[in-house]
């Protein structure tokens, strides 16, 4: 077990000490750190001794004094250090056992780890909790959770997540609201399981414990074309119902508590909700608010676009089902500047079926073979295509390869909630 560095920051105590990328940090204080919960608490003082690893196996001690709050300025490979908790579920909805080989490795990794869930926003199922866990959760009090209810019927969740262990959802949350650990909720519909009857039950459940449910969000399930559960899409009507009965709920318990995905929206051909509807935006890595984000950045920027540029130029931006009315609007938006020329292109997610409608699910593939006849100049992708810090796309076709291919330049947009860069590429 040992924290491996990844990156050294600037000016840091880390960069003065000459610590190196590869290093390891094996104790602080005498104490091995098991994640960077432990590494915030151990650093949480004037005096530390730091036991570093080398890369050439040397070991050496370094006695550093220092601010109250001041951290090393280290970037870890990993925010636990010790083993991953894996995931002992076997969802019917799973998204990684509706994957084919041949992908990266970190695909096929599912995880059911709290640490994680409280340092990155990961959700997690409590079903793999020991004594210990809640035990420090408890003294910690890490929170906020982001758990993955689904429903709070005991014999239903167990057969959603085939895993008996699943039933003690009601017990679970009565342990955290008597903690006080507050955490967000999410809940995967799936069409003739939690949804109905079952989703007004829990939504129900959950008024006894709004104390503590910070926000809740509610997603359609994804189906591959790899899936072999007798999974059901999402339709006009079951989207519909779903939005309604979210707005009855937040009536109840007045104020803006659960939240439907933008896609439920988009399904039900239902206007986007105003930004009231998101709270504090804390799902959107869920897909709750992304759009309305997009929506009212673009309407505070268009107002001091230009009306001219100095020379012609032309924007291929390659979009998702999920957004492509959005995108439509901003780009006849655009290209009502002279000299500008932006068309959109709805990419089709050829590789895991046509239910994936998102952009964070499109292949190098599938973009190079949408794309290949058609003359572009300039291709704008949202940078949740790619694999986080890399310009790898989910099949492992780099960044490089789809601009060979397709004989252009690719712009990666960085902020998928903003306009800003793509204005930039106008001036």
């Amino acid at each position: 077990m040992s924290a491996v560095i990844s990156e050294i920051l600037e000016d840091s105590i880390a960069q003065e000490l000459e610590f190196e990328k590869g290093d390891k940090i094996l104790s602080i204080n005498g104490e091995k750190p098991q994640d960077m919960i432990d590494y915030r608490y151990m650093m949480c003082s004037e005096d530390v001794e730091i036991e570093i690893e080398k890369a050439n196996g040397e070991i050496e001690v370094f006695e550093i004094e220092k601010d109250f709050d001041e951290d090393l300025g280290v970037v870890f490979e990993s925010a636990v250090f010790d083993r991953i908790k894996p995931c002992t579920n076997h969802c019917i909805f799973c998204f990684v056992d509706q994957q084919p080989k041949g992908l990266r490795k970190s695909l096929y990794i599912k995880d059911d780890d709290y640490r994680l869930s409280y340092l990155q926003g990961t959700y997690v199922t409590l079903t793999n909790l020991t004594e210990k866990d809640k035990k420090r959760i408890e003294q910690l009090h890490l929170g906020p959770l982001y758990v993955s209810v689904h429903t709070t019927n005991p014999d239903l969740r167990s057969k959603m997540l085939n895993n008996p262990k699943a039933a003690n959802i009601l017990e679970d949350l009565k342990w955290l609201k008597n903690a006080d650990i507050p955490i967000h909720a999410q809940i995967v519909l799936c069409p003739g399981y939690n949804d109905g009857e079952e989703l007004e039950k829990t939504l129900k459940d959950f008024e006894k414990f709004k104390s503590i449910i910070q926000s809740v969000a509610i997603v359609p399930v994804g189906i591959t074309r790899f899936h072999k559960n007798d999974l059901k899409t999402l339709t006009k009507e079951n989207a519909l119902h779903v939005i309604k009965q979210v707005e009855n709920f937040n009536k109840k318990v007045k104020k803006h508590l659960a939240m439907a995905s933008d896609e439920f929206f988009l399904k039900a051909d239902y206007p986007i909700p105003d930004k009231k509807y998101y709270g504090s935006f804390s799902q959107l890595e869920d897909g709750v608010g992304a759009l309305r984000l997009l929506i009212d950045d673009f309407e505070k920027r268009k107002k001091k676009l230009p009306k001219k540029l100095a020379k012609s130029v032309k924007y291929t931006f390659a979009v998702a089902q999920s957004s492509i009315n959005v995108f439509k609007d901003i780009v006849d938006t655009l290209n009502s500047i002279e000299n500008f020329n932006g068309e959109i292109v709805e990419l089709k997610n050829d590789f895991f079926g046509s239910n994936v409608t998102v952009a964070g699910l499109i292949t190098g593939q599938d973009l190079i073979n949408q794309l290949k006849e058609k003359d572009i100049e300039n291709l704008v992708i949202p940078s949740i295509m790619l694999r986080e810090f890399t310009n790898d796309f989910l099949d492992n076709v780099t960044l490089a390869q789809a601009e060979k291919e397709l004989g252009c330049k690719i712009h990666v947009i960085k902020d998928i909630y903003s306009t800003a860069e793509i204005i930039n590429l106008l001036v």
